[in-house]
């Protein structure tokens, strides 16, 4: 298996972050098998998705509804309604797993690989992209 990390700036917003670049650049030509990519943080998702038509913002509005930043949530520590960046895992899987042929991720024409992070109190996070030869 060959793995390693990068660095993503997601800021003080809500952010989905487009990273199919990244993971496309780490893959070596000729490989075939999986690229897993993993966020190993407890408040932040990997989502495949269309960018850049508004998917992108339908789904950060999407949940602004589902998980309020309020004070609903028990888990209290940081930013006002931060509980709820802790939910966002459960929902948005911290892990994606994408086919891989001829050193080339196997996505759908409109898909992408997105890094999703609704906390605003870590503005720079980490993402593990390991490749497991098929």
């Amino acid at each position: 298996m060959r793995t390693e990390t990068f660095q993503f700036r997601t800021g003080d917003q809500p952010q989905v972050c487009d990273i199919t670049s990244t993971c496309a650049g780490f893959l070596q030509a000729g490989d075939a098998g999986l690229l897993n990519v993993f966020v190993p943080h407890a408040t932040a998702g990997v989502a495949i998705l269309e960018t850049g038509a508004g998917s992108d913002s339908d789904l950060l509005a999407a949940l602004r509804e589902l998980l309020p930043a309020d004070d609903r949530w028990q888990h209290r520590h940081g930013s006002p309604g931060h509980g709820r960046d802790h939910v966002l895992p459960a929902l948005i899987a911290p892990y994606a797993t994408v086919p891989v042929l001829g050193g080339r991720l196997q996505l759908g024409t409109w898909q992408s690989i997105c890094l999703i992070d609704t906390n605003v109190d870590n503005a720079v996070r980490t993402v593990r992209l390991s490749f497991i030869t098929g």
